[in-house]
């Protein structure tokens, strides 16, 4: 008996809906970039995916059809604040109701609704957790408890969990005795941009930048504290207004003479120019998992000094340098040889290639997400 395989043309093309991100074409954030690059990454390189993905209507006055081969669908809430949990549920019903094969979560707000929607349909669902947000200091005793609960409905209730970093996995392991899969983000993309120079005025010479949201746990202030003691020039970009905390420590610092308070840039040709005149980069990070900017900043092969927490580590296969408070930030400033900050630039250029490209983390994506393809 002769069996006749499928060929592309008579399969099934698997439906895939990536719920729990801001929109397309991606303008801020990590998931809306992974969101991003997991849908180019399918167009060039996958035939056999239908990619649905849902935007926040709010978010976005043009609203496009499709977007880098991928069909978008739009809900008319904000995909953050308070509307978020109302957001990911109206999406991952409308994903279910459409009969998609498989849900991409990305983050937990939604996962309350998982059980009833793995009893009502046969779908599959794939959640990236994010970091350890309950954890984090802006929240209250009661959004840590439901944000807590959250994350064990997404780790109970998901076919697949997967984590951004190992220390994510290790978490997981001993909190809910569940293993996943660890899928970083890619940086690369950050070096496609052209820099336009002329855009970026009143900078100094070789800074050292710092870049993140301005919030505690990324700890903004012990950076400034540690700079404000030292003669090298800092560059720090972040959404100073957006909160009592920002504007306190924007006043607080803006006035020091070898310190740029600067605001947010959004654009990559900007960023690529802010970026190129750094001759290091700072990162405070202490919650989360595999941050974006530290990823984007070790593909420009400049010394990272990065706080010690195991994420960080992780993320730099323990090569950076690393501090804990303002006093270590400070004396490594003040003591890193020039060979190794050559050194270590280069280690980071190195890991960031290795690990955490575009290519490589869709790949890993659509792997898992290829599964069942054709039945």
């Amino acid at each position: 008996m002769v069996v006749m395989k499928k060929s592309n043309s008579d399969r099934r093309r698997k439906k895939i809906a990536i719920v729990g991100c801001v929109g397309l074409p991606a303008n801020y954030g990590g998931f809306e970039t992974l969101a991003e690059n997991l849908v180019r990454y399918a167009d060039e390189n996958d035939d056999e995916l239908d990619i649905l993905v849902y935007c926040s209507g709010k978010s976005y006055e043009t609203r496009l059809e499709t977007y880098a081969g991928a069909r978008l669908i739009y809900i008319p809430l904000g995909a953050n604040g308070k509307s978020s949990l109302f957001y990911d549920l109206w999406s991952l019903t409308d994903a279910v109701r459409r009969g998609v094969d498989d849900i991409l979560l990305l983050g937990h707000g939604g996962s309350f609704a998982l059980p009833l929607l793995k009893k009502i349909s046969s779908v599959r669902i794939l959640t990236n957790i994010d970091g350890i947000e309950w954890r984090r200091e802006k929240w209250s005793k009661l959004a840590r408890a439901v944000l807590r609960n959250s994350e064990k409905f997404a780790v109970l209730h998901s076919d697949v969990v997967i984590a951004d970093n190992e220390a994510i996995r290790e978490y997981v392991q001993e909190e809910y005795g569940e293993d996943c899969e660890v899928i970083p983000y890619g940086g690369d993309q950050a070096l496609n941009a052209e820099a336009m120079r002329e855009a970026v005025t009143g900078l100094p010479e070789n800074y050292a930048l710092a870049l993140c949201r301005i919030e505690p746990e990324n700890n903004v202030e012990m950076i400034l504290r540690a700079f404000s003691e030292l003669d090298l020039p800092l560059v720090f970009v972040g959404n100073w207004n957006g909160s009592d905390y920002g504007t306190r420590l924007k006043a607080e610092y803006r006035g020091r003479a070898n310190i740029t308070i600067h605001d947010p840039v959004y654009e990559s040709q900007r960023l690529r120019a802010i970026r190129d005149g750094a001759n290091m980069y700072v990162h405070g990070h202490s919650a989360g998992g595999t941050n974006p900017s530290l990823v984007e900043m070790m593909h420009f092969a400049i010394p990272v000094l990065a706080h010690g927490c195991n994420f960080n580590r992780y993320t730099t296969e323990e090569k950076a340098h690393y501090f804990t408070n303002e006093a270590e930030l400070a004396q490594l400033v003040r003591a890193l040889p020039d060979e190794d900050k050559q050194r270590n630039g280069q280690a980071m250029a190195e890991i960031a290639r290795r690990r955490y490209t575009w290519d490589r983390v869709g790949e890993a994506y659509l792997s898992l997400l290829r599964d069942q393809v054709g039945t």
